[in-house]
């Protein structure tokens, strides 16, 4: 019997999607940042409705991505996302987003500081990658303290184009 997600930090609950989060969840993709930095953006609620779908379909499973919300225990709020997806010949790699308005308050490192332990262990990972453009810090600092060591930095494909990136990787 598959277990359900739920990993609780001071200030987090990491659970898993449900269909009536899409409306939030195609808000939260459309800030500027996350246009500029991810592939993620939900121009429609039906567009967000029809990934989520398809994301809990993949829960349970090891051979695809896993994302999962994050939801403020003091508000109830959903303010992103972390996930693992798949990479290079079946490594994994950490993603996460954080609603602008949420942004600058430790959200994204207190998620990714309790996700990877329990989805190593759940997975059998010793090791996790992290990959972003060079030029979005702030991820780039949420990855450095969360333990991932550099690894590279350079030009390297990136969502299919050559960016000047950085690549880490946490080990278990």
């Amino acid at each position: 019997m598959r277990m359900k997600m739920r990993i609780e930090t001071e200030r987090l609950i990491i659970t898993e999607f449900t269909p009536d989060m899409a409306e939030i969840v195609h808000e939260n993709s459309l800030d500027e940042d996350n246009r500029r930095f991810s592939e993620e953006v939900f121009e429609t609620v039906e567009d967000a409705r029809e990934t989520i779908e398809y994301l809990i379909s993949q829960y349970g499973r090891s051979d695809g991505a896993l994302v999962y919300p994050l939801i403020t225990k003091d508000t109830g709020a959903h303010i992103g996302y972390v996930q693992l997806a798949v990479i290079d010949g079946g490594a994994r790699e950490i993603g996460y987003h954080i609603a602008k308005r949420y942004t600058r308050q430790g959200y994204a490192t207190e998620a990714v500081r309790a996700f990877l332990p329990v989805m190593a262990e759940r997975l059998g990972l010793s090791e996790i990658w992290g990959i972003c453009v060079k030029e979005n810090i702030a991820s780039r600092s949420v990855l450095i303290k969360c333990g991932f060591e550099p690894v590279y930095e350079g030009t390297g494909l990136y969502r299919g184009e050559q960016r000047e990136i950085f690549r880490g990787v946490w080990k278990a």
